[in-house]
């Protein structure tokens, strides 16, 4: 005979079929360490980052704005629109929430060195 005989095992001596609720703790709970830690906790810095990066910005930065135009900031309104000059004599208000990027900042205030 080329067939051996299949024996089928017990499921309820198995703990049933994910295990008893201890070790479904023990899998996912690294688990969800491993995600925070990999997905979660970079994406929340890259936002606080740009969110420092929106509220810093002041006359005289180059930006992106989202639809790729390139300006240099003229004025700030307020806390959420700027008003960015695109080319001589064209300006447009922007908020700050739609600048995509702030590629070249300001010079800061020159101060006087001793000579």
């Amino acid at each position: 005979m080329f067939f051996t005989q299949a024996f089928a095992q017990d499921g309820a001596a198995a703990g049933g079929v994910f295990g008893s609720g201890l070790e479904m703790l023990f899998l996912f709970a690294p688990l969800m360490l491993i995600w925070y830690f990999l997905l979660i906790r970079p994406q929340r810095q890259q936002m606080k980052k740009r969110a420092e990066t929106l509220s810093a910005i002041r006359r005289g930065d180059q930006v992106v704005l989202g639809g790729g135009l390139i300006g240099k900031v003229s004025k700030v309104v307020d806390d959420n629109e700027v008003e960015v000059e695109l080319t001589e004599g064209v300006k447009v208000r922007a908020m700050r929430s739609y600048i995509a990027e702030v590629r070249v900042k300001g010079e800061p205030v020159k101060t006087e060195t001793a000579a």
